[in-house]
């Protein structure tokens, strides 16, 4: 719906994104998302939002009554990176490997139930773990080239 380029960086940037579902009960919904890549790393940060508050705060409606609840992810340099040694030989940090890696940094936030002292259930904490790692495999799939489902 909308790209908002914020700052002079052409990687950073804010976007609106109208979700496209085949169950229509979730067609009320944006996803509010920010993104920034340059030297030090990369993140992506978006939060659901219901479309008719994001249609208040768009008239100049007051932004505070939008609940959010962001997730994201950050990739940033592990730091061992290939340079050049004190006698312009390579030196690779590390292990035996070649061009370094990423740490990559997930975090959801989840509104599991309305009461703050409920439990959680297992099978809230296994949906919450599958996500994870569902989400963990699809970064991973979509660095290296490979297509993601």
């Amino acid at each position: 719906m909308a790209h908002i380029a914020n700052g002079r960086d052409t990687g950073n940037c804010v976007s609106l994104l109208r979700v496209n579902s085949a169950n229509s009960s979730q067609s009320n919904m944006l996803i509010l998302q920010e993104s920034l890549t340059d030297s030090t790393g990369s993140f992506v940060i978006y939060a659901p939002v219901d479309i008719v508050a994001m249609n208040v705060v768009l008239n100049g409606g007051d932004p505070d009554y939008v609940a959010l609840l962001p997730s994201g992810f950050a990739i940033l340099p592990d730091g061992n990176a290939i340079g050049n040694g004190e006698n312009g030989g390579q030196v690779a940090g590390g292990g035996g490997g070649g061009g370094g890696g990423s740490l990559l940094t997930v975090a959801f936030q989840i509104l599991v139930d309305s009461v703050p002292t409920a439990k959680l259930s297992l099978g809230s904490v296994a949906t919450v773990n599958s996500l994870i790692a569902c989400t963990v495999e699809r970064i991973k799939a979509s660095l290296s080239g490979e297509g993601a489902a």
